[in-house]
């Protein structure tokens, strides 16, 4: 009985300190994309979501991840910002995921104004996942 109690003992020693059973810490983290209206990515924007301890910057393929919920700042400062005025300085950025479609349905506010309410362009039946924001800007996203 002794011998048995051991392996019983051993083989639940053995599951608990492999992890068996334990969460990943990346469950439900979702990556997205920021692209210019050419597809091109923007990467080395600084941004910080609620469970970071740090600003990060985004990839070089312009991808940040986050947990579905959180609040996310991206600081724009040096890009142009959008102008529907004038096309020579309207910098358009998209929220895509990783198949290039449009996000669309994300709340979000800038420094320079409160959005308050979705931003978003509805073209040939597809959401692009652009919104607006002013030169040198920084906007929280409510994802």
């Amino acid at each position: 009985m002794k011998k048995f109690m051991m392996w019983i003992l051993s083989g639940i020693l053995v599951m608990a300190l492999s992890g068996c059973g334990s969460s990943d810490d990346n469950d439900g983290l979702t990556t997205l994309f920021l692209v210019d209206d050419e597809g091109y990515s923007y990467g080395g924007i600084p941004y910080t979501c609620d469970s970071m301890n740090y600003w990060d910057k985004t990839a070089f393929n312009g991808e940040f991840s986050f947990y579905p919920g959180e609040d996310c700042e991206f600081d724009f400062d040096g890009l142009n910002g959008t102008d529907p005025d004038d096309i020579y300085v309207d910098e358009v950025i998209y929220i895509v995921d990783d198949l290039d479609n449009g996000k669309n349905n994300i709340p979000y506010e800038c420094s320079s104004f409160n959005a308050g309410n979705i931003n978003y362009t509805y073209d040939d039946g597809i959401w692009d996942g652009s919104f607006d924001y002013d030169a040198d800007d920084a906007c929280v996203f409510y994802l």
